[in-house]
């Protein structure tokens, strides 16, 4: 029998950010293919001041929304309170009379705590997925630590992303026992390997360059800045060197100006939001893909670009560690520009076996994924008999 979901997040997509957080719209429309979802997503009310941005086209779940307000100089610590007010006062009403069998907040602070006061008040069992800074940062202040611990102690499951991340989760005083560690899939009728030329002649490309790719948000927390900065040390050894960001965010300012300084110049590209389906041949046109951020959970577009045969260059955070072996790419510490300097000489000097990655990343599977969260949410629902970890 179909399970009543309620998702509470504002890792989804929406009319004022269409593409944002592609790996939860893939998960949670394919569990709606078996389960009653309904994802409310939480709006920042400085986004919905700045109007609609498109339409995400959402399917077979039930979207809706409410905007998140908070006094901007307000402490973070009271975020929580703030998040689950301007929840109450928009909808309030409904969700007290609507059957819910189980909420899933997805995303620790301010989201999950306040799923956690939500599912008090209405009387439902509930469930925190945790995805990377939401834990590795929020978690490091002892206010928000505080609430964080007690709403993951409170649960009847945690759902971690990487084992690093369900180390930090029972460092934080949760029941091994409920914590769940499932890691993201990937489309792979999307995301498969082809052939680099064809791929560069569709996005008009120089068929004869050596590219790297970065997609992702621009902003320091991911390394964009780092790979600029390492970039621009190989641009004379290496004069076919081009370097693709596809993302936006605060630091394409920045991007730009250090590569305008550079040997880089003109070698720099920000291609803005990529649609999530046009990625694929953005993934087979590079020679590598590069993400060197402080700290993650497991992304996503480092999953994908494997499953298009691509080797990654990234930072040994989070849990970039348990999903990138040798075969399939090279891994520095943060920060390090010179060690991701000296990285991306190699990867781009050496042979890849492409077939070999695709098959490592084929592992990652959304299907297996969505059976699994939906065993845990049937087990805190009370519909089944207890599922292992």
């Amino acid at each position: 029998m179909p399970l009543n979901l309620l998702i509470l997040t504002n890792l989804f997509p929406s009319a004022w950010d269409p593409r944002r957080a592609a790996f939860n719209r893939q998960q949670f429309e394919r569990l709606a293919e078996r389960d009653e979802v309904e994802v409310m997503t939480a709006v920042d009310f400085h986004q919905r001041l700045r109007g609609r941005r498109g339409d995400p086209g959402l399917r077979a779940v039930h979207a809706s929304d409410f905007t998140y307000f908070y006094p901007p100089l307000l402490g973070r610590s009271l975020h929580a309170r703030c998040w689950l007010a301007s929840l109450l006062a928009q909808h309030g009403r409904r969700l007290r009379e609507q059957p819910i069998d189980c909420l899933l907040g997805s995303w620790a602070y301010p989201d999950g705590v306040a799923v956690s006061w939500l599912a008090q008040r209405l009387g439902v069992p509930y469930v925190i997925k945790v995805h990377g800074s939401d834990i590795n940062v929020q978690a490091n202040h002892s206010l928000r630590r505080r609430q964080i611990s007690a709403s993951l102690a409170g649960a009847g499951a945690v759902v971690a992303v990487s084992k690093a991340l369900a180390t930090r989760v029972i460092d934080l005083g949760v029941d091994p026992r409920r914590v769940h560690v499932l890691y993201n899939g990937v489309d792979r009728q999307r995301f498969a390997p082809g052939p680099r030329g064809a791929a560069r002649s569709r996005l008009g490309l120089d068929p004869t360059m050596e590219m790297v790719l970065f997609v992702g948000n621009l902003k320091t927390s991911k390394g964009c800045v780092d790979l600029v900065r390492a970039a621009s040390a190989l641009a004379t050894a290496r004069p076919r060197l081009h370097v693709y960001f596809a993302g936006t965010g605060p630091a394409a300012g920045e991007i730009s100006r250090r590569a305008w300084a550079s040997q880089l110049h003109g070698r720099v590209h920000l291609l803005g939001s990529v649609e999530h389906a046009a990625l694929a041949d953005w993934y087979r046109s590079a020679d590598l893909l590069c993400l060197p951020s402080h700290n993650e959970g497991v992304p996503n577009v480092v999953l994908e670009a494997m499953a298009c045969g691509v080797p990654v260059v990234a930072t040994a955070v989070g849990g970039i560690p348990e999903v990138v072996p040798r075969q399939a790419g090279t891994l520095v510490p943060a920060h390090d520009t010179e060690a991701l300097r000296s990285a991306l000489a190699r990867a781009l000097g050496r042979r890849w076996d492409s077939r070999r990655i695709a098959v490592h990343a084929a592992h990652f599977d959304w299907e297996d994924n969505v059976h699994r969260l939906h065993g845990i949410l049937a087990t805190t629902a009370g519909k089944v008999q207890r599922v292992a970890a």
